[in-house]
């Protein structure tokens, strides 16, 4: 089954490599969607794909690359798109990828 699902992920997340630790994930998981950089210090990601390899993507993001200290995650479920391809590394919050 396809699932969609929005990761607000906060603790020192950003400048420790988080981004490209979600895109390798993603990627090894074959996930589509973005991560990136919020203004407030957390980390969003945005996946799609199938259900067991998106929780297999959130339980990584629970402990992230090796500098990051995780200190939460919030999950929420959204409608699958199927319309995006690939995973990209976005550099912050300003414009929106997706819809939400």
């Amino acid at each position: 089954m396809i699932v969609a699902r929005r990761y607000l992920v906060s603790g020192q997340v950003q400048g420790v490599g988080f981004r490209f630790f979600a895109e390798e994930t993603a990627r090894r998981e074959a996930l589509t969607g973005f991560v990136r950089n919020l203004d407030d210090g957390r980390v969003e990601a945005l996946v799609e794909g199938d259900a067991d390899a998106v929780t297999r993507f959130e339980r990584a993001l629970h402990s992230g690359p090796p500098l990051a200290r995780v200190t939460g995650v919030v999950a929420e479920n959204r409608l699958p798109k199927q319309t995006v391809n690939g995973f990209r590394i976005y550099p912050s919050s300003k414009g929106t990828p997706w819809k939400h």
